[in-house]
């Protein structure tokens, strides 16, 4: 049955209205305990604006009736969707480019200067990529830097919780005004324009695109399924929704698989000041875990 069968014909099309302060508080304890993000009664307004859509692609009449929906399905299905419509994707192309220049004339560098018993691949992990900018820039970075040195290679891990996004960065493809940060010697070089001028779309290069992978990762999970051993990891921008114990106990996770001498990187108007975690700062939102 679906969700459309349970209302009568005139029920159906009727005009969303807002949750109660019941429904809400509800929503919000999914919320933190699913995805760990903070949802204080000041939240209700985008809460509501973020679940229209799912109350008119399902046709129910309120959010009420779709709140009803949800905790009665088991989470199942729906839950996907939830997630999808609920969490903050906002992202592009070398934010922060302080990061990306201290990767460059810094971290690599001094990579290169002492070499890696782990052999000569590079790895970062994008944790949090939302729609894949940011491990594209990595990867950007990191090609221009093996273009310098024969026999460097790297690869790159990105992960985010929603798979709307996922699907978005694995297509690479990407608007005209999504793409202005990006360099115009880098354009020309890592990202292919659409045959249709008009279209005003571009895609990352496939040489490119075969140096990151993709995968659902929900920074609440206990176990994060995460084999690899990472030099970097680009963590940003993510705390700001995380209360302190669970930035901490997010941090601590994301840690086992950062290298000794690895490199965490945070978003600038995130501080780890006061967190009992094992990495020390080296410069403004860039930590470092001891050798």
């Amino acid at each position: 049955m679906t969700p459309t069968d349970q209302l009568a014909p005139d029920e159906r099309l009727k005009d969303p209205v807002e949750l109660s302060a019941a429904s809400f508080s509800r929503f919000a304890r999914f919320i933190s305990g699913e995805l760990g993000i903070k949802m204080p009664a000041s939240k209700v307004t985008l809460v509501q604006s973020r679940l229209l859509r799912r109350v008119r692609d399902l046709r129910l009449e309120s959010l009420e009736r779709y709140a009803e929906y949800f905790f009665a399905s088991g989470n199942g299905e729906e839950r996907e969707h939830f997630i999808n419509a609920i969490t903050t994707n906002k992202t592009d192309f070398f934010r922060e480019p302080e990061h990306f220049v201290y990767l460059r004339e810094v971290i690599l560098p001094a990579r290169t200067r002492e070499g890696s018993s782990r052999g000569a691949r590079f790895k970062a992990w994008s944790a949090g990529c939302s729609s894949g900018e940011e491990p594209y820039t990595l990867a950007m970075v990191l090609a221009e830097y093996a273009g310098t040195q024969p026999g460097f290679d790297f690869a790159i891990l990105a992960t985010d919780v929603s798979t709307k996004v996922l699907r978005s960065a694995e297509a690479a493809i990407y608007q005209e005004a999504q793409i202005l940060p990006v360099r115009p010697e880098l354009r020309k070089k890592y990202l292919l324009r659409s045959r249709s001028n008009a279209d005003g779309r571009a895609r990352v290069v496939p040489e490119l695109r075969r140096k990151v992978s993709f995968h659902q990762l929900n920074f609440m999970d206990a176990d994060y399924a995460v084999r690899d051993q990472f030099d970097a990891v680009f963590f940003r921008n993510v705390m700001i929704y995380f209360d302190r114990p669970t930035q901490e106990a997010v941090i601590g996770k994301i840690c086992r698989n950062l290298i000794p001498g690895g490199y965490l990187f945070a978003g600038h108007s995130e501080s780890l000041a006061g967190l009992d975690i094992p990495v020390r700062p080296v410069k403004a939102s860039i930590y470092r875990k001891p050798v």
